[in-house]
């Protein structure tokens, strides 16, 4: 027996309605009416034999023929999104559309950029940065840098650094009344925190060996920019991922006061959709990416010769932050 598709708007209204558990903002986003909405529910329903939605106490829920449904849908548009866009992008060309954290974006990436347009000037650059992990194929992404362990669903990762944590502080707080010489110092100067980091002084004190500092005291931030030109105006000491760091160290506006550094679990990826990695606009972005990655010192600027790390075999297992 051969199964027919379903009609292909009743299958784009149950995917948005799905996505807001909602007839009225799926009505919304597709400017029709929830009547409209409603009917081609309807008409899924009555296709596939069972029912998709269910209200239960004035909430809409997937019943289970519905949360089996949806994943397959989803794929199935995305897929569809994703290669008009790529015969789009063949035809017409089109911008490239990059996606990082904020962190990354501001301390290491947007200001290498001018070095890949002056490469590549025909190709058009959008850069977003935002915290949250990015939908691909719905939001227009092409590729993007990614924070983690390297394995997202349905993204080619590769590898572009390792990195470590180290506390940076103004040149400043290495001189006067209570200078900062050994990490036990620390104990007379305030800690700047990165929200996004926030075991990040904890891990670092245990493997130094430091007892006596609460790890949290001190003002949080919700970026680590923020937490350098609090760290450069000699606010007291950050934390952070040496790459992230290496710009301001390498001005000389900030120094590591330690030669101690902590191995991070993760790592930074390049990444995207496997049906963007082989266009060619993304290709050279990764391709300069790369040459980038390998170009920088990996101590970071102005150090000298790398500083030791602290082992990790020392300590008991340690989570990714």
């Amino acid at each position: 027996m051969t199964t027919r598709l379903p009609p292909l708007n009743a299958l784009r209204t149950f995917e948005a309605a799905a996505r807001h558990l909602s007839f009225t903002k799926a009505a919304d986003e597709l400017f029709v009416t929830q009547a409209a909405v409603s009917h081609q529910i309807r008409t899924l329903e009555d296709h596939l034999g069972a029912r998709v939605f269910r209200r239960a106490n004035r909430a809409l829920m997937l019943t289970d023929e519905g949360q089996a449904l949806l994943p397959a849908v989803r794929d199935a548009f995305d897929r569809l999104l994703a290669g008009v866009r790529r015969v789009e992008d063949l035809c017409c060309g089109g911008p490239l559309t990059i996606s990082t954290t904020p962190s990354f974006a501001a301390t290491w990436l947007a200001g290498r950029l001018v070095r890949f347009q002056a490469l590549h000037p025909e190709i058009e650059l959008h850069l977003g940065a935002t915290p949250r992990l990015v939908d691909f194929a719905r939001e227009g992404i092409d590729c993007g840098v990614r924070y983690g362990e390297g394995d997202w669903p349905g993204l080619r990762a590769e590898r572009l650094f390792q990195t470590a944590l180290m506390p940076v502080c103004s040149p400043s707080l290495l001189h006067g009344p209570q200078p900062l010489r050994r990490p036990e110092d620390l104990v007379h100067h305030t800690l700047l925190h990165d929200l996004d980091g926030g075991d990040d002084w904890r891990l670092w004190l245990r493997a130094a060996g430091v007892q006596g500092i609460d790890p949290t005291r001190g003002p949080k931030f919700d970026s680590i920019t923020l937490v350098l030109q609090a760290a450069i105006s000699g606010a007291g000491v950050g934390i952070g991922r040496r790459q992230l760091l290496e710009a301001e160290v390498a001005s000389g506006r900030l120094v590591a006061p330690f030669d101690l550094e902590l191995p991070d679990e993760c790592a930074w990826y390049f990444v995207a959709p496997e049906v963007m990695v082989e266009q060619p606009k993304v290709a050279a972005f990764r391709d300069w990416l790369l040459g980038e990655v390998g170009g920088a010192d990996p101590a970071g600027a102005g150090k000298g010769a790398a500083p030791p790390v602290l082992p990790l075999a020392a300590e008991p297992a340690l989570s990714a932050p």
